[in-house]
């Protein structure tokens, strides 16, 4: 067997969570200021959670599939006039 060492993960920020944290936020700021809502207001229509946006902005987590739903939620009913932020993939069933 070869030995293995062990990673010290404790530095590591987690590149690509931390990424997908920013699209979330992108996308919630978007939506609040095209629709004149409050963040809790979006957060509970696209995660049933009225905290979840300061949740991701305090350094919690949320998983790969809550990113899902929220980002197609996001798409799904996002503002007639607003563009989709660039720097945030759309999924493609909805962008068509």
């Amino acid at each position: 067997m070869f030995p293995i060492a062990k990673w010290d993960a404790s530095h590591y920020k987690g590149g690509m969570e931390t990424q997908l944290a920013n699209h979330l936020l992108t996308l919630s700021n978007a939506f609040c200021e095209a629709k004149d809502l409050g963040e809790s207001t979006v957060g509970r229509h696209c995660a049933a959670d009225s905290r979840f946006f300061s949740r991701i902005r305090d350094g919690k987590t949320f998983t790969a599939k809550k990113y899902d739903e929220v980002v197609s939620w996001f798409s799904s009913n996002w503002p007639d006039g607003c563009d989709w932020p660039k720097a945030v993939p759309r999924p493609l069933e909805a962008a068509e």
